[in-house]
């Protein structure tokens, strides 16, 4: 953005008119005679004349130095910048299964097979980058929940703890109402206008002490939405197998989602309930909800100044002072 001058009291700019009515008024009716003589005729033809160019230029300095004066008090500045801060507005805690059950390969990724882990940070990524003005954060959960990032609009360290998550980083298992509550109590503290949770899980509830229905019950009471989306193929999945030799190979296995709880957690708090059996299908689910929460976060904007009204203030200042000492010393008048 480019450099921008301005005046923060332009109004007062009009004052300069104030030396020229000086000029035009000293000019017109000359200067006052420093010896008063008897009343002849050549004597006021002499004292009404302007006085000699050293006379005019007695008046200069001060004329010069008034001129400055004014502009300083006009604020001259040069803007160098804008500036937001924000208001209220959305935060969002992304709530993320990694248990051992997300490395099922039921998914794609740029056309190709992916586990169901790499596809998911693929599309939260993308939701991520939609919402630059919300506050996001990531609870990640497996056996129990932990913070990978708190809320934040750091579109690049969000980005980047997203990219780092990978499974076995806790004991295995699918605590949903540990992980809940955990992403109610990140939030409880927010200002933001609107508050949502959005849960992704690929199991059921086995781990943790809390009960996601108790839980969703907790984030109902401060007003938080929780969206929940169940990822993963009904039925059967490729699971990886490893054998004892360090090899893997993939072999379908049962998986279950617990859809009736996660619609409950959502009618508990106003939210809604989302099925994912695909990459296609989650990048809507995302795309929906993106579209669902649409109340902006709202930025003040503020401009940065650098202040130039000294480069005004000091020569008219200057000015003066040199225009006292001439004054008293080579341009004063004997009476």
């Amino acid at each position: 953005m480019m450099d921008r001058f301005s005046f923060a009291h332009p109004q007062l700019l009009w004052l300069l008119a104030l030396p020229l009515l000086l000029l035009f008024w000293k000019g017109r009716h000359g200067q006052t005679s420093a010896l008063r003589l008897p009343s002849t005729l050549d004597a006021r033809a002499a004292g009404a004349r302007p006085r000699s160019s050293m006379g005019g230029l007695r008046l200069l300095p001060f004329l010069l130095a008034l001129a400055l004066l004014i502009t300083a008090l006009a604020r001259p500045r040069r803007g160098t910048g804008a500036r937001e801060v924000e208001t209220k507005g959305i935060d969002i805690l992304l709530t993320m299964d990694v248990s051992g059950s997300m490395e099922a390969m039921d998914f794609t990724l740029h056309g190709s097979p992916s586990n169901r882990l790499e596809a998911v940070k693929d599309v939260i990524g993308k939701f991520v980058a939609q919402r630059p003005t919300d506050r996001i954060g990531l609870v990640a959960f497996a056996g129990r929940p932990y913070l990978v990032s708190p809320l934040t609009q750091d579109r690049d360290w969000l980005g980047g703890r997203i990219a780092d998550l990978k499974l076995g980083q806790v004991e295995d298992g699918t605590a949903i109402g540990s992980a809940l509550a955990s992403a109610v109590g990140h939030l409880e503290a927010s200002t933001a206008k609107s508050r949502i949770i959005i849960l992704l899980t690929d199991g059921v509830n086995n781990a943790g002490a809390a009960n996601p229905e108790t839980s969703a019950e907790a984030a109902k009471a401060l007003g938080i939405r929780i969206y929940t989306i169940g990822a993963g193929t009904r039925g059967e999945a490729p699971m990886p197998v490893r054998d004892p030799f360090g090899g893997v190979r993939y072999a379908p296995m049962k998986v279950d989602v617990d859809e009736p709880m996660l619609q409950k957690v959502a009618d508990l708090t106003g939210g809604q309930m989302f099925r994912a059996t695909d990459t296609s299908s989650l990048e809507k689910i995302y795309q929906a909800i993106n579209e669902l929460e649409t109340t902006p976060r709202k930025l003040k904007q503020y401009q940065d100044y650098e202040e130039l009204y000294l480069y005004f203030l000091l020569p008219g200042a200057a000015l003066l002072l040199a225009g006292r000492i001439l004054e008293q010393t080579a341009w004063r008048r004997l009476p």
